[in-house]
């Protein structure tokens, strides 16, 4: 175990209370994987729900689009803004076996044709996926689609005003028991601003599909996107150059197997002449820098007074990553983790949530709360973690999912989703170009449609 891990023991959970059971009227931001089963877990214990979801369709990040921002790199405040950060080739990287809800399986639809049965489907099925989904438990209904959410902030006695502006104007104000905030974590940029040379920022950007066999591109970033991306657009560009900041020594170089992709440390400087120095001694006269570095944690609606904040990419203070102790439970985030299987994790913390509002749970005391998530923060600073990893859960997820299951009484994670996200990620290093259609875990994909037979049936 872990000594994030350990944290989840930090509080042991208090018996349940004795309180009668009520339904709320509650408020959920966003109609993306994470809003649509909070609404379904809130509807289940008996909540009055109400999703806003600024698009004209459910799906949230899933929903793709050509369009592009009118400034790509999200400096403006007034740019015009794409709520999907999708890319048109982009297949996903866990097998759907393992990224479905607990009781609707993620399995192929191949009775119907233009449904995508890979078992690394493309976004389009998943999107799909998710409208089966919001439309086989009701969920539809529940949606106010067109509605952008202008405002959340407390008033007298506990309540939360929500004000909301429909795409033709027209604004309306509410008020809500509680606010579970559902908006998702990729549309604001997170940028490499901290690049020294006054042209950096002022380089030109520009989308995949814009790129050409005559233009060098350097790609900044070495997460999931930004492997995929580098191979992409080495079928395109003249030359891609990766700038990491995790790179090792001695692994930087020209790729295997590609005549045109390089592997650099970071960038040291830019300059007027388009060269690009990394800080390995390299340096490339650039036409294009693609910036694959992430997003920020962005909430321009809610007013907390100061007790929310969002410094250097942590949300806090946060207990369990979803309440903040001084409102909870009547403010809740879902989906702030990442490094995750984010689909059970959204429905492990909905049930969470769904069950402490209607009185069947109890939290601990709001100074516990502050406790723990006081020793979590002490463990991430003396264990050198930045506080922008605050969220990432690579080591420890499903020790959270089981703390969550625990938590709100219901059945932890599968022994084979476990071991099949592992041998996933093991499978990804090993054939990093073919892991979606080569691999040997086919022993747990039969252990998961055995599960499947007893939900489908």
């Amino acid at each position: 175990m872990t000594n994030l891990a350990a944290t989840l023991q930090h509080v042991s959970l208090p018996p349940t209370t004795l309180h009668p059971l009520a339904s709320r009227h509650v408020a959920v931001i966003g109609a993306g994987a994470s809003g649509l089963v909070a609404a379904r877990e809130l509807r289940r214990e008996g909540h009055r729900v109400v999703v806003f979801e600024q698009g004209d369709q459910v799906g949230g990040t899933w929903v793709y689009t050509p369009k592009i921002e009118s400034d790509p790199l999200g400096v403006d405040p007034r740019r015009t803004v794409v709520q999907s950060s999708l890319y048109q080739s982009l297949r996903t990287n866990l097998p759907r076996e393992v990224m479905g809800f607990r009781d609707f399986p993620f399995v192929p639809r191949k009775d119907d044709k233009e449904r995508d049965s890979r078992r690394f489907p493309g976004h389009r099925e998943v999107l799909m996926y998710l409208e089966d989904f919001a439309s086989e438990f009701g969920i539809v209904e529940l949606v106010r689609l067109e509605t952008e959410v202008m405002f959340v902030g407390m008033v007298d006695g506990g309540k939360w005003q929500v004000r909301s502006k429909k795409r033709d104007g027209i604004c309306l104000d509410e008020i809500y028991d509680a606010v579970v905030v559902c908006n998702g974590h990729y549309t604001e940029p997170r940028v490499a601003d901290d690049i020294p040379g006054n042209y950096f920022l002022d380089f030109p950007c520009a989308v995949i599909s814009e790129l050409d066999k005559l233009q060098v591109v350097i790609l900044i970033g070495s997460a999931a996107s930004a492997a995929d991306i580098s191979r992409e657009l080495a079928g395109v560009a003249k030359e891609v150059h990766v700038a990491s900041r995790s790179v090792g020594d001695g692994a930087t170089g020209k790729r295997p197997d590609y005549d045109n992709l390089w592997l650099h440390s970071m960038i040291k400087s830019v300059h007027e002449d388009s060269s690009v120095v990394f800080k390995d001694g390299s340096a490339v006269l650039a036409d294009v820098i693609l910036h694959c570095t992430g997003y920020k944690y962005h909430f321009p609606f809610l007013e907390t007074n100061g007790i929310v904040m969002v410094d250097d990419n942590c949300v806090g203070p946060l207990y369990k990553h979803v309440f903040p102790p001084a409102l909870a439970p009547w403010l809740s985030f879902i989906g702030l983790p990442w490094k995750v299987v984010p689909f059970p994790l959204f429905e492990f913390q909905s049930k969470w949530i769904a069950g402490l509002l209607s009185n069947r749970l109890a939290l601990p005391h709001k100074e516990q709360m502050m406790e723990d998530v006081e020793a979590f923060y002490s463990i991430l600073e003396s264990s050198g973690i930045p506080k922008r990893y605050t969220h990432n859960m690579a080591d420890y997820q499903f020790e959270y999912d089981d703390w969550l299951a625990e938590a709100s009484g219901s059945p932890g994670s599968e022994i084979w989703r476990k071991e099949m996200y592992n041998e996933a990620w093991k499978n990804k290093r090993v054939r990093p170009e073919t892991y979606r259609d080569d691999w040997e875990d086919d022993h747990l994909v039969l252990q998961a449609y055995e599960d499947f037979k007893q939900i489908l049936k």
